[in-house]
């Protein structure tokens, strides 16, 4: 019989073998061979992608780690053609980005190129220079508006209610279908024939039980309304993808196309920047929340009915905040306490007010 002190070195042996096979087998980061040369394993854009949206960085994966100062302006370059892009390369993980300083232009052919300057972590550079094209989306002619049709004809819309904590300061006229008068609450209404009057509104509040013909009038608005926000929400090729990941706050907006698949949220004041007949559209997935306080201001000429806010969430416009544009909304829109709009406030369900300015663009 075998003496049992004798195994035990033996069995810890192979358990040592057994175990140092098993941790090389799982082992996600091996060493590299470091007479291999590294290779680029994937680009963002991808190669010959098109509707690239102009707001994007360019990122090139690398096989292993690099060594990161030979990742730089030199070796990383982003063209137009043969002009060099300006911006700013970072290096993180074994990935290399480059961020352009401005906006890339509509509908244009890029292409981004890393050199054999580049090297690894063993001194070894690139077999070759690695190039990756790409297209921007967007359009070069004018962006159109978005056609209200007869919604275009209220300050405020809603389908269910518009709630008011008086007291308010509305110009222009307010609508409520397929919700009846008692459904617009806190402005101590006068009626008329057709319409309604309140002193805290420059204009008429009109509802879905009122004598002809203000409810087909309001059953056209509100139908347009719907046509109006499914337009907005349908428009293609973004100029501007995800841009701040949900959060604009501080950002200075240029006209065009913006998409976000998730809740925007503007916590410090922003610009909207441009002529006269530029036009904004913002498509967003989720919620709008503007924080207490913080203004939207417009430059350059830029016109608050030219400027579409597509909410497929709730809207909320914090205490004392200043917003311009026309929000289409999926849900509600909520104004704060003191909150001031310039627009158009359209909803498919209620507008709650407290204490606000809205003044409808025209």
């Amino acid at each position: 019989m075998m003496n049992l002190k004798s195994v035990l070195p033996v069995l810890a042996m192979l358990g040592a073998v057994f175990m140092g096979a098993c941790q090389k087998d799982n082992d996600p980061s091996p060493n590299p061979d470091p007479n291999v040369a590294p290779s680029v394993v994937s680009s963002d854009p991808s190669n010959n992608g098109t509707g690239v949206a102009r707001n994007s960085v360019v990122n090139f994966v690398f096989s292993e780690s690099m060594d990161p100062s030979t990742i730089s302006e030199s070796t990383f370059i982003l063209k137009q053609g043969v002009t060099a892009v300006p911006g700013a390369v970072s290096y993180s993980g074994k990935t290399a980005t480059f961020a352009p300083s401005s906006i890339l232009a509509v509908s244009t052919a890029y292409s981004a190129t890393i050199t054999t300057g580049a090297k690894d972590l063993s001194g070894n550079p690139l077999a070759a220079n690695v190039v990756k094209s790409f297209t921007t989306g967007g359009s070069s002619a004018s962006l159109a508006v978005v056609n209200l049709g007869a919604a275009g004809n209220y300050v405020i819309l809603a389908k269910s209610a518009i709630t008011n904590i008086a007291t308010s300061a509305v110009t222009g006229d307010l609508g409520l279908s397929p919700a009846a008068t008692s459904y617009a609450t806190g402005f101590a209404l006068t009626n008329a024939t057709g319409y309604a009057t309140s002193s805290q509104v420059v204009g008429k509040i009109f509802a879905a039980d009122m004598v002809s013909p203000t409810p087909i009038n309001l059953t056209t608005a509100v139908n347009n309304m719907l046509t109006a926000y499914t337009d907005a929400a349908g428009r293609p090729t973004p100029d501007f993808l995800a841009l701040g990941t949900g959060n604009i706050g501080g950002k200075t907006l240029a006209p065009g196309l913006y998409k976000w698949t998730n809740t925007v949220t503007i916590p410090s004041n922003i610009t909207i920047s441009g002529g006269a007949d530029d036009v904004w559209i913002f498509q967003i997935a989720g919620n709008l929340t503007v924080s207490n306080a913080v203004n939207i201001t417009l430059a350059g000429g830029a016109q608050a009915k030219n400027i579409f806010w597509q909410v497929a969430g709730t809207v909320a416009l914090g205490t004392t905040s200043h917003f311009e544009g026309i929000i289409l909304s999926n849900t509600g829109i909520t104004f704060k306490t003191g909150a001031s709009m310039n627009g158009r406030a359209l909803a498919q369900t209620a507008v709650i007010l407290d204490k606000n300015a809205i003044t409808e663009s025209n």
